[in-house]
């Protein structure tokens, strides 16, 4: 993998944050891998991941192997006022866990107490080793992939609820973080976003090895096709995954990109039609499985309207979080 893997569990390290939207990468780490959170660690603010308070000395005793940081500051760099509870955290034990756009070895004192204590520092969003260029060559094993109409409408919680659904029905499932909180919460990955453009499907190669026949790789998904700035990425992934199984996430609620409003977002039978002779070029045998909306914020009514309206594309629709998983697993399962 891209990264050594994390030890766990996590003391949650939440310093100042403003308000909940700094605490998303808490936020998904508490909500999908809780049993791997010991506490949390709070300086002079009011939100809480609802995780018992303690410092860094409690939180070892309690079973804690690293620290954290739950919060993503406007700009990804590392606050001044973090450094002293940073450094304390190394002297108690635990390895320091970052999703900054800045390396935490880049400050000077981080490194060297690190250093002196023998911890680890985990960059996610930065790999410690370079990858191949892809090979194209087919790998054993079933992958499915999680693909997009745009940014952040739910790839990865759609990801994480199909590989722990897939696991309570007995079946060998693995989910592939691609993003840093997904790195997160499985403890390793490959922060895809941040490889060398050329090397993106080779990574997406590494990061889903050959497995056994009957095994599924649930492939977080990144970006979309139709964004203007991170079609790249997904393209590559997608390429490099090789999917068997394809999985379109959109938000019913959405016409334009998020951030980019002069860009209007394609309909579901546009996206599907766009991604599928993509996949296929790395694996002939690609085909979609299911549609999953994220309906957060609807009510029930509205909610089950969206994915009525899609019905007519004979896919399976849901809300992993609400409702319809389990007939797209059946379909999944029939690969």
């Amino acid at each position: 993998m891209a990264i050594a893997t994390i030890r766990k569990p996590y003391l949650v390290f939440l310093g100042n944050a403003a308000d909940i939207a700094e605490c998303k990468t808490g936020i998904g780490v508490k909500e999908w891998a809780e049993a791997d959170c010991v506490g949390q660690w709070r300086n002079a603010t009011h939100i809480t991941l609802g995780l018992p308070d303690m410092g860094p000395d409690e939180a070892f005793s309690a079973g804690a192997r690293s620290l954290l940081i739950g919060v993503s500051p406007v700009g990804g760099a590392i606050e001044q006022t973090w450094i002293p509870f940073l450094l304390t955290a190394l002297e108690a034990g635990l390895d320091l866990v970052s999703g900054l756009h800045v390396r935490l070895e880049d400050t000077a004192v981080i490194a060297e107490a690190a250093k002196q204590h023998g911890r680890r520092l985990h960059n996610v969003r930065h790999a410690d080793r370079s990858f191949e260029i892809a090979t194209g060559r087919k790998r054993s094993g079933k992958r499915v992939i999680m693909v997009g109409t745009d940014c952040a409408l739910g790839k990865k919680y759609t990801a994480l609820a199909i590989a722990r659904r897939l696991q309570e029905r007995s079946v060998d499932a693995t989910f592939r973080a691609t993003g840093q909180t997904g790195i997160m919460i499985a403890g390793d990955g490959i922060a895809i976003d941040a490889v060398v453009a050329d090397f993106v499907a080779g990574a997406a190669e590494a990061l889903s090895p050959d497995a056994s026949p009957h095994h599924w790789d649930v492939i977080e998904g990144q970006g979309a096709l139709w964004h203007p700035a991170y079609a790249g990425v997904t393209l590559g992934l997608l390429h490099g995954s090789q999917p068997d199984a394809l999985v379109l996430c959109h938000d019913p609620r959405r016409s334009v990109t998020n951030w980019y409003p002069d860009y209007p977002l394609p309909s579901v039978p546009d996206a599907i039609a766009g991604y599928l002779p993509l996949a296929r070029r790395t694996n002939p045998a690609a085909r979609f499985v299911g549609i999953s909306l994220n309906t957060h914020g609807m009510n029930e009514r509205d909610a089950s309207a969206a994915a009525h309206a899609l019905a007519p594309l004979g896919l399976p629709v849901c809300d992993p979080l609400r409702f319809g998983l389990d007939a797209l697993l059946d379909e999944l399962l029939t690969i």
